[in-house]
């Protein structure tokens, strides 16, 4: 008989049969998670299609996913302390999950969706490996279509908004304008400012590209937090700017930018204009990075 190679043996509890274990207890989890899911997915993926104003929520989640994959190292570096607080995270957001099912309300279900990685990456990894992850996981939150109850409350004062400001600024250089709530009359033609009109939309998207190029070209979170919200007065201005324009064409060149597909142009190169001027003011606010 041959002498045994104890070099060559493992023991029962070696390090490759525990991985062996959490990725048996991994997978197990994922495909949990995306079953109890799908529905939501499908729902959030036909929002996204159906509406312009919830299109960027496609890019949401493979930029989360690439910006876990490019802190794999830092991550892998973390220790794992599972946290028990985790579990209860992800029954409280189980439970909403099931309330929004029973109620009907649409927007509880991604919001349980997100709770739920939270939770089990609490659970799994613990509180650094939380934090650590917390910018993609908040990221996810922009991918929620707005309620339309809370898109109805917003678009309203920004169309009254758009239409004074476009109103006093196309009168401060000489052309006869009357504002009727958020319709601009000239003396023959009128502007109706809808709500396609009201710059919600480029908002949303100016928030989603403030986050990403935020978060990957300064350090400071103050200055990242300062960029996402400068998002809201570029889009609103950048909006004044395309009303103005379009009254300031139709009276003096009686060119109408209303009518397609110029509109649609037009409407491309204005949101063009507000990403120039939101990499303007990210240059600007690079200087003060550290």
């Amino acid at each position: 008989m041959l002498p045994m190679d104890l070099s060559q043996t493992k023991p029962v509890n070696s390090p490759d049969r525990h991985n062996h274990k959490a990725v048996i207890a991994f997978s197990v989890l994922l495909i949990a998670f995306c079953t109890a899911y799908y529905p939501v997915f499908r729902s959030l993926i036909k929002t996204w299609y159906a509406s312009d104003d919830a299109s960027h929520g496609f890019l949401i989640i493979p930029a989360a996913l690439y910006i876990v994959w490019r802190n794999r190292s830092r991550l892998s570096e973390l220790p794992i302390v599972p946290s028990w607080w985790g579990m209860l995270l992800v029954v409280i957001s189980l439970t909403l999950y099931l309330f929004a099912k029973l109620a009907g309300i649409a927007t509880l279900s991604p919001l349980s969706l997100i709770l739920t990685i939270a939770g089990s990456i609490l659970f799994l990894g613990g509180y650094r490996f939380l934090v650590a992850l917390l910018f993609p996981i908040a990221l996810l939150l922009l991918m929620i279509p707005i309620p339309s109850q809370i898109y109805s409350a917003l678009t309203l004062p920004l169309q009254l908004i758009v239409s004074k400001v476009s109103a006093i600024t196309t009168t401060l250089i000489g052309i006869p304008v009357y504002l009727e709530g958020n319709v601009i009359n000239l003396p023959n033609y009128t502007f109706e400012v809808v709500q396609a009109c009201s710059g919600l939309r480029s908002i949303m998207s100016l928030f989603t590209l403030a986050a990403l190029y935020g978060y990957f070209t300064l350090s400071s979170p103050l200055l990242r937090t300062f960029l996402f919200v400068l998002a809201l007065p570029i889009a609103v201005l950048v909006n004044i700017a395309r009303i103005s324009v379009m009254v300031i064409a139709y009276y003096y060149f009686n060119f109408n930018l209303t009518s397609e597909p110029i509109h649609t142009w037009y409407g491309m190169a204005i949101f063009g204009l507000s990403f120039i001027l939101f990499l303007l003011t990210q240059k600007v606010l690079s200087k003060w990075d550290k």
